[in-house]
């Protein structure tokens, strides 16, 4: 059977997991009448939640006898250790572009992946069918943003459709019959290449371990492509590091390849074929898998340097233990460590204490899926504010840089200017309109000026504004950020709060906790309307006597308080201030519980 590999890559929501099911329907990978869920792809519950893909997934369809296995990639660039290794798998990429946005910097992110490893695009302008869409300037713009990512000849003549993903249809010609995907299928069979691999199936068995799942029944599987050979179930073959240093020697038990949504075994795994494989106890992403005979690794992708570093901690608040099974630091490290092995893009590494760990990532949306994965396995943790990751050069400190790509309501663009490159060190580099009353400005920040912006970003543009952001290099430290203007306001006892005192509260800042809410000493219920931190007491009940006021009491109502989502908190606290997660709440928390040591270490710190 013909055998093509493709990758779909697009920016977050252009419509890539719908067009994915829409293949998946045509090819006659579901019966008639089988109840499937929309979006099928995004199979993990945060990805359903969100509404983006977070995992790379295969899957395989059939048509007119070619197998054409499709790998849905992850659009944002905290994901980006999941991309470059999916796109060494396979032989030609459908870039997906929204008709009315264009090629947005997630989109470049991955492009320039794939342009880099020589592969062909086919460009398809998807949601044609919407009203604000204007696909010739969607193309132009691809056409552009190809050559200044440096794409060759063969590259910039790139074949395009116009398509609707939800209706199902795509055509080569805007006007054309918009029928059914058949044209999308067509031109994938035609311009994709067939995998080069095949010529090598006389060859020993080889295969680069690309993603890592496991399995209750089978235990580990690592999923790549088979370079040269071929393997059957009951095989032996060893796994060699990227060294060409040997890992282990194992029985290969079983070899899965990806038909319609599911996985089945097979008899034997072919050159050029997307498979899984299980056996081995210990390779991980990024090893070769080879036969007994071979004794040189395959050449892996190196993999982006993280950017920013969270501490992972235990959580010693006074209410520790009482929602999360999972509290002892042995456990975190160990779910940390399972973490690492199959996310290349995460390192793990022991702080001097033992009692928390240095986890380095991507970026902040990477950090916060993880942390919500193990608050929902029922683990409770304490996350410090994310730094920033130096390098030194040629002896100048040097600092991660971000591009960050924002549309906004004309009205707003000034106030996002200034917030960009006065507060937070940033230089502009674009500025054009995006339509009807709308700007894009494209801005160099520095990492460090972005944690902690979103929210304050959201306020100023009430709301409306959309902010992208992808690693861009490194530059030179760019001196002190100024950091959170308001103070906060801490509890100074254990309890419950009450609502009286929350009220008479409200004068002195935002709330972030209702009545009737566990506290602590040292837990930060509210922002304060000043600069620096106060002590307040959210237990105070109001003083019954015998006299009564003529007057009714005044009726206590309360403003609904400020709740941060996780992400929010995270980048929301100081240096000294911690967020307590755990399977229930996010409390924040100040990093010393108890005043006078506060004190003490701002004097040894200060």
């Amino acid at each position: 059977m013909d055998l093509r590999n493709i990758a779909i890559i697009a920016h977050v929501d252009h419509g890539k997991t719908t067009l994915v099911d829409e293949l998946l329907k045509q090819s006659g990978a579901f019966r008639e009448n089988q109840a499937v869920a929309e979006r099928a792809m995004d199979s993990n519950d945060l990805e359903r939640e969100r509404g983006i893909t977070i995992l790379a997934k295969a899957t395989s369809v059939e048509w007119n006898g070619t197998r054409i296995n499709i790998v849905d990639t992850p659009g944002h660039a905290d994901f980006g250790g999941e991309v470059e290794r999916i796109l060494s798998m396979v032989d030609g990429v459908v870039l997906l572009v929204d008709a009315a946005e264009g090629p947005m910097p997630q989109t470049k992110f991955v492009t320039s992946k794939a342009l880099a490893l020589g592969l062909r695009p086919i460009v398809v302008v998807n949601k044609v069918d919407k009203p604000d869409g204007e696909p010739d300037r969607a193309l132009d713009q691809c056409f552009d943003l190809f050559a200044n990512l440096g794409a060759d000849d063969d590259q910039l003549d790139f074949p395009t459709m116009y398509a609707s993903g939800r209706s199902g249809w795509a055509d080569m010609e805007l006007d054309g019959p918009r029928k059914d995907l058949s044209a999308m299928f067509q031109l994938i069979v035609d311009h994709v290449p067939a995998p080069k691999q095949i010529e090598h199936k006389d060859e020993p068995f080889r295969m680069l371990a690309t993603t890592l799942g496991a399995d209750p029944f089978m235990g580990r599987i690592l999923t790549g492509r088979v370079e040269s050979g071929t393997l059957k179930s009951g095989d032996s073959i060893k796994a060699l590091s990227r060294d060409g240093e040997l890992i282990e020697n194992f029985r290969c038990t079983k070899v899965l390849a990806f038909r319609g949504l599911g996985q089945q075994a097979i008899d034997v795994a072919e050159a050029g074929d997307i498979v899984s494989i299980a056996g081995m106890t210990k390779a991980t992403v990024a090893d070769s898998l080879v036969a007994t005979s071979v004794n040189e690794a395959l050449p892996a992708q190196p993999i982006d340097p993280p950017t920013i570093t969270v501490t992972f901690g235990i959580n010693d608040s006074p209410l520790a233990g009482r929602d999360g099974k999972k509290v002892q630091s042995r456990v975190i490290r160990d779910r940390l460590m399972k973490e690492a092995e199959s996310n290349v893009a995460i390192k793990i590494s022991d702080t001097p204490g033992g009692e928390a760990f240095e986890v380095a990532g991507r970026g902040e949306l990477q950090m916060g899926v993880l942390i919500e994965n193990m608050r929902r396995e029922g683990f409770e943790l304490s996350i410090s504010r994310p730094q920033v990751l130096f390098t030194e050069e040629d002896g100048v400190r040097m600092e991660p840089v971000e591009e960050a790509t924002i549309d906004v309501d004309d009205e707003y663009s000034g106030v996002v200017i200034e917030k960009l490159t006065g507060h937070r060190k940033g230089e502009l580099v674009e500025m054009k309109p995006a339509g009807v009353g709308k700007t894009r400005i494209i801005a160099h920040v520095p990492s460090r000026g972005l944690i902690g912006y979103h929210g304050e970003f959201l306020t100023d543009t009430r709301g409306t504004g959309v902010l992208n952001r992808v690693f861009h290099g490194w530059t030179a430290h760019k001196g002190s950020i100024p950091g959170r203007r308001a103070g906060v306001l801490i509890s100074m006892e254990n309890g419950t709060s009450v609502a009286y005192a929350l009220w008479n509260l409200e004068e002195r800042g935002k709330m972030m906790i209702g009545a009737q809410e566990d506290v602590y000493t040292g837990m930060i219920i509210g922002e304060h309307s000043r600069e620096n931190d106060l002590e307040v007491n959210p237990l105070k009940g109001k003083k019954l006597t015998n006299v009564r006021a003529s007057g009714t009491d005044d009726a206590v109502r309360l403003t609904t308080p400020m709740k941060l989502s996780l992400e929010e908190a995270i980048a929301y606290i100081d240096n000294d201030e911690l967020v307590e997660v755990t399977p229930n709440s996010v409390r924040l928390r100040k990093r010393y519980l108890d005043p006078h040591e506060r004190k003490r270490m701002a004097r040894t710190n200060g």
